[in-house]
């Protein structure tokens, strides 16, 4: 086997020698090389800001939609996505080890089902077909193999939790992980774009962390969304809001928290146009989690210059330390979510 980089330059072809998530193009020959993972890929699930941006191109076509995704996949060596930037992550099972890849002695065999924690935005991938695509759920179902680095975190699947369950809670474990660094006992938390998986996760785990003294509100702009918070019985400020409109926004939050802003604000939203939204309705000193794939870091800073907001923005970082285990947990011990998740993804 030939030697490979720890983080996957080798792989890198448009410009050579960069790292493979910026990089334009990737190789994606399923060739492995000494301290790669081979996968047998069953499922993709697709960043949602990303699945939202092929599937309003493709304006209901599923044909065109899958077009689009084979196209990226063919020009790029990789499925990411050029007008957003993001990718998604895969389950699949593990077909070969190479000799030097760090699973080695770790308990990783071949025929293992494991979940890429890293993005499809760099993960080396080869479709040879596409046999369904889930629209509701951005999950697709392929035929086809990808490479995992070195570097390339994974977990395998667990066995009290179905596929497609896992898969959907796993690519957006970021959020509830981040959510309980950040959230402290008795603060008010704002989550934006919160009726999706990753900001049902994150009110779960803000409810959590603020205790009975502190505040959780939960902003939604589409009616299944708001159905769905209102089925968890977690949260008892829900409204309606859209957070592309900031000073629309902003008078809700300021109703709900008699004008003392959120502490903390989460940003799920997976349409562009909402920096400003989570600026406004967060106070001084306070904190934003920008989760959401589609945020300008230019709006984000420049906005918060221009209005003379001091507050801290984090951009999402998708690896936080024992985050698939957080996602996970939450799953196991709420009946309702798991329950609510199970029947759009199981």
């Amino acid at each position: 086997m030939n030697k490979g980089h720890r983080y996957g330059i080798h792989r890198s072809i448009e410009p050579k020698d960069s790292l493979p998530q910026p990089a334009w193009k990737i190789d994606n020959c399923m060739k492995l090389y000494d301290n790669e993972l081979l996968i047998d890929v069953e499922v993709l699930n697709i960043d949602s800001a990303s699945f939202h941006q092929m599937k309003g191109e493709a304006k209901g076509d599923s044909r065109k939609l899958k077009e689009t995704i084979l196209e990226i996949v063919q020009s790029r060596g990789k499925l990411h996505n050029p007008v957003t930037g993001s990718g998604g992550m895969l389950i699949g099972k593990v077909e070969k080890i190479g000799e030097k890849h760090p699973a080695n002695g770790q308990g990783l065999r071949v025929g293992d089902k494991v979940a890429t924690l890293v993005s499809l935005s760099l993960t080396p991938l080869r479709i040879e077909e596409i046999t369904k695509i889930n629209e509701e759920t951005g999950q697709v179902f392929i035929k086809g193999k990808a490479i995992l680095f070195a570097s390339g975190i994974y977990t395998k699947l667990p066995n009290d939790l179905e596929r497609n369950l896992a898969l959907a809670v796993l690519d957006v474990a970021g959020a509830p992980a981040q959510t309980e660094r950040m959230v402290q006992e008795g603060q008010t938390v704002v989550v934006l774009g919160a009726g999706g998986k990753s900001g049902l996760l994150a009110l779960y785990q803000a409810k959590k962390q603020v205790g009975p003294t502190g505040k959780v509100i939960a902003l939604e702009y589409s009616q299944t969304g708001l159905d769905n918070i209102r089925k968890l019985k977690l949260i008892d400020d829900i409204y309606q809001a859209d957070a592309a409109d900031p000073i629309q926004t902003l008078k809700i939050v300021e109703t709900a928290t008699s004008g003392a802003l959120a502490h903390i604000t989460i940003n799920c939203v997976n349409v562009a146009n909402t920096e400003m939204t989570s600026i406004l309705i967060t106070k001084d000193g306070g904190k934003i989690y920008f989760f959401s794939m589609a945020t300008s870091f230019t709006k984000a800073a420049l906005g918060a210059e221009g209005v003379g907001k001091d507050v801290e923005m984090i951009i999402g970082n998708g690896y936080t330390k024992d985050h698939a285990d957080i996602a996970l947990n939450i799953i196991r011990e709420s009946q309702p979510l798991r329950s609510l998740f199970e029947e759009k993804y199981g």
